[in-house]
């Protein structure tokens, strides 16, 4: 086998899987413009154009998708044979990219960020708060929390975090004037705080269950709709309105006094929160300490403002 033959291949993959150079160059620490160069001289020195490239997008080229079947199972065969080298000794180090919602980042990492950096020092994490369901691979991303009905299954997956649950939580001034509900129903009678998602611009349902069975209330209209947690959370705290919202966000301020949670019996339970990451890539030594460490720590939360 002549070396030459190898040069490039490592890139042409990437880019084939992310369909994006520059993502590409963030997984494999390069600049585009160094991966664009291996690219140009892989397709010279094959004789074919493996990509077509535009301004707003690359794709493989039918040449590039039957390359890309020849060459993948033999590039990841030899990153993960160098992985399992790597993780018999190695210590942990590098950057940690991670792609999770604010919630994840207020209930998983942040209670425990400080500790972790500390005990690796030679770790870096670069986290991407995001509540839309992101292509790790795409993004250039190590790993992704996400609850656990909306992780495929084709990665694995590793529970992390504390349960947690849908409240509807106000002032007690706001109960005070408008009555403590004693079903889901009587909150259409109330100044409610909406949540309209930002990928798919619906209203959030209020969903709710009892003894088993579950009703679901769909109001169209709101005193006030943002598409920010932390802003639901202040407008409840302001007196406006009753808010829907999951417990993390909350518990301190129930605790505290501040905000009344209502309708305890119909508190629907969440899915888990998952850390998923690619099957096929195995999981690195940076990886594994972040896992491990999330094992042995108590379950904390405080409300990221």
């Amino acid at each position: 086998m002549r070396q030459e033959n190898l040069e490039g291949l490592v890139a042409f993959v990437q880019v084939a899987e992310s369909r994006s150079f520059s993502a590409a160059a963030a997984r494999m620490g390069l600049t585009p413009s160094a991966v664009s160069q291996s690219i140009r001289l892989l397709e010279a020195r094959v004789g074919i154009a493996l990509f077509t490239r535009t301004t707003r997008s690359v794709r493989l080229t039918e040449a590039g998708e039957r390359y890309l079947e020849r060459v993948r199972p033999a590039v990841l065969e030899l990153d993960e044979a160098a992985g399992a080298l790597a993780q018999t000794d190695a210590r942990p180090t590098g950057t940690l990219r991670l792609n999770l919602p604010r919630v994840a980042h207020m209930v998983v990492l942040q209670p425990v960020l400080r500790k972790f950096l500390d005990a690796y020092p030679e770790l870096s994490i670069e986290l991407s708060i995001d509540s839309t369901l992101t292509d790790l691979i795409e993004g250039g991303f190590d790993a992704g929390i996400r609850y656990n009905n909306i992780v495929d299954g084709d990665m694995v997956g590793v529970p992390v975090g504390p349960s947690m649950s849908s409240y509807v939580v106000a002032t007690a001034e706001h109960w005070a004037r408008y009555g403590t509900p004693s079903t889901p129903h009587d909150l259409l009678g109330h100044r409610r705080v909406g949540f309209r998602y930002k990928s798919s611009g619906v209203l959030e349902r209020w969903a709710f269950v009892k003894n088993g069975k579950p009703l679901n209330l769909s109001p169209t209209t709101h005193a006030v709709v943002v598409n920010d947690v932390a802003a639901i959370v202040q407008a409840a705290l302001d007196g406006i309105g009753a808010a829907y919202i999951t417990s993390a966000y909350v518990e301190g301020l129930i605790e505290s006094g501040r905000l009344v949670r209502v309708l305890h019996e119909w508190t629907p339970s969440l899915p888990n929160l998952t850390l998923y990451y690619p099957s096929r890539r195995g999981m690195t030594p940076k990886l594994r300490a972040l896992v491990d460490f999330l094992k042995i720590q108590p379950n904390e939360a405080s409300l990221d403002d």
